[in-house]
């Protein structure tokens, strides 16, 4: 884990499923450390996105966690290298009648992370990394 002067993060992880909660745990200590509590909870959920999606594309493999902050907010980013780009299901009005809550379908709802993730954000995007990979990476004003 690289930490700035700044409080800003840089942290390696790998591609499984408990590179989420680290992930939430870290961007929590460093949201608090920083006072931002109004905008913890957005925070969470759009790291929560973001690292589940690259750990889903990259299982395995490593992925790395940003969080970092300047005058115009802060900034999660997460890297991949795989340079698939994460694609959200058309959006429209959801009821309970387009899940499918059966048993074997149970973790096959998902692909709405996107949506979240642009919701919840002042801006939000993909950039190309020119050492491999890509950074989608989300900007929260508090």
């Amino acid at each position: 884990m690289v930490m700035t002067a700044s409080g800003d993060l840089l942290m390696p992880l790998m591609g499984t499923p408990s590179a989420v909660g680290l992930a939430r745990t870290l961007v929590d200590a460093r949201i608090r450390n920083w006072t931002y509590f109004h905008i913890l909870d957005a925070a969470l959920l759009v790291v929560s996105e973001l690292v589940t999606n690259a750990a889903r594309q990259t299982p395995h493999r490593e992925i790395r966690l940003q969080l970092s902050r300047d005058a115009d907010g802060v900034v999660i980013a997460v890297w991949a290298a795989d340079y698939v780009l994460p694609q959200a299901k058309p959006a429209k009005e959801l009821t309970l009648e387009d899940l499918d809550l059966s048993e074997e379908a149970f973790d096959d709802n998902g692909g709405w992370g996107l949506h979240i993730v642009q919701a919840l954000s002042t801006k939000c995007g993909v950039t190309g990394d020119p050492a491999g990979g890509k950074w989608i990476w989300s900007r929260i004003r508090p």
